[in-house]
């Protein structure tokens, strides 16, 4: 269903804030039971972190798969209304009545658009593209990815009012762009709340010691997801990001910033794989080239503990005990990485290509508190009750990886469902 909003109220049986992997699982499961559900997302699509990605554990399969199924079984469910650019502005009420003010921000683009490009095309002004993590750039009308859902452009909202983008109108056949679109708010009643807001990477420049944003080939392990992605800025060919050459040798910073009471306290538990995960990518790419893992303990739980033994027989893998000191450029580009190995209490030096940061993830209501009383422990992750009619899932609970948010999130809707059962 097209996420323009109706003016009044709208019932439903769950409002689920978030449109990422957990809140669209949670969203389809209540819907295909026969009850009404409202989904809401603030950016302009739907698919949260997960769509950024390249491969995502267990199968290391492309996430396109997964969220084109559940993008074909939301445009077939007749009880799901979503909203993007959407956010929870106040929630009132009670289990079983709770009512939510939502604000609906402009995309300045409407229904008619079919995403031709002309407007693009048209466009004289560019900007960071936040969905490559800043290592690209795109005009200021855009498609924020190639299977955006909706597929709608949108207009970066700083510039709508730039006398420029009128060329970007002008260029639109379809009278598709609507440089005066405003603020919209709509209400929504609900009986139960499902809070699937999700996570955001830690600000690597905050770590001062790493050299984020002051040396170009130090990136994140969000940014190695873009670079390994065939829709991302490279088309999946790993470069440097300094000079676009090939790389020879890659080092994986682990817990950088993480289990440090200076950045982020706590251990986000999928960092270690993601970087073995993104080993693979680099092994893939350019079969000759070294890697290593600077660790302070590897934490690969279950059946993951499988991909880690086998990682460890790739000779061309290396894992040191100890973790990054200080990083910093050399001349020719490369960067130097120093570390201290707590096996031996000696300190190693690498120079490598590319350094790679496995920043951790902070839960959303952490950067953006929500606007109303939602219970979140010191580091703002949801503390998941029973009681009271929300229900909180996947990474907005506690660090996890795609499998698990999935569980988590239809885990959420069931309780939405016994809880509607118990009150009959």
């Amino acid at each position: 269903m097209s996420d323009t909003p109706n003016n009044g109220k709208i019932r439903t049986h769950t409002l689920v804030v978030g449109g990422g992997i957990s809140g669209l699982t949670s969203a389809l499961e209540i819907a295909e039971v026969g009850k009404d559900v409202v989904l809401l997302e603030k950016e302009a699509f739907l698919g949260g972190r997960v769509a950024r990605m390249n491969l995502y554990f267990p199968k290391l399969c492309p996430p396109s798969c997964g969220l084109e199924i559940n993008f074909k079984r939301l445009k077939n469910s007749p009880r799901i209304k979503f909203f993007t650019l959407a956010e929870v502005q106040s929630l009132s009420g009670k289990s079983g009545a709770f009512t939510a003010s939502v604000k609906i921000s402009p995309r300045f683009v409407n229904d008619k658009c079919t995403s031709c490009g002309d407007c693009e095309k048209a466009c004289a002004i560019e900007i960071d593209n936040d969905f490559d993590y800043g290592l690209s750039k795109h005009k200021a009308v855009f498609l924020p990815h190639d299977m955006a859902f909706p597929h709608l452009y949108q207009i970066d909202p700083a510039h709508a009012a730039d006398p420029q983008m009128k060329a970007a109108a002008e260029a639109c056949k379809y009278s598709a762009i609507e440089l005066d679109m405003q603020v919209q708010t709509i209400q929504i009643e609900a009986e139960n709340i499902i809070w699937a807001a999700g996570w955001q990477p830690y600000p690597a420049e905050k770590i001062e010691n790493l050299g984020y944003g002051r040396i170009p080939n130090v990136i994140t392990n969000v940014q190695m997801e873009r670079l390994a992605a065939v829709d991302g800025p490279t088309h999946g060919k790993i470069t440097r990001p300094s000079d676009g050459k090939d790389i020879a040798s890659v080092l994986f910073v682990q817990c950088a910033g993480s289990r440090d009471e200076n950045y982020l306290p706590y251990c986000s538990g999928v960092c270690c794989l993601a970087s073995m995960k993104q080993a693979t990518y680099v092994r893939e790419k350019y079969p000759e080239a070294e890697i290593h893992i600077c660790y302070i303990d590897v934490r690969s739980p279950g059946r993951m503990e499988d991909f880690y033994t086998k990682i460890q027989t790739d000779n061309k893998i290396h894992f040191h005990r100890g973790k990054a000191a200080e990083i910093s450029a050399l001349p020719d580009g490369k960067v130097k990485v120093v570390a201290e190995n707590t096996l031996t209490g000696k300190l190693q030096t690498f120079e490598v290509d590319l350094a790679v940061l496995a920043t951790g993830m902070m839960p959303s209501a952490f950067v953006n508190k929500p606007a109303f009383d939602l219970p979140l422990d010191e580091f703002g992750f949801a503390l998941n009750q029973m009681e009271g009619g929300i229900y909180a899932a996947g990474a907005a609970v506690r660090p996890v990886d795609v499998a698990a948010c999935v569980q988590d999130a239809a885990g959420a809707a069931m309780k939405a469902l016994q809880l509607n059962e118990d009150r009959s």
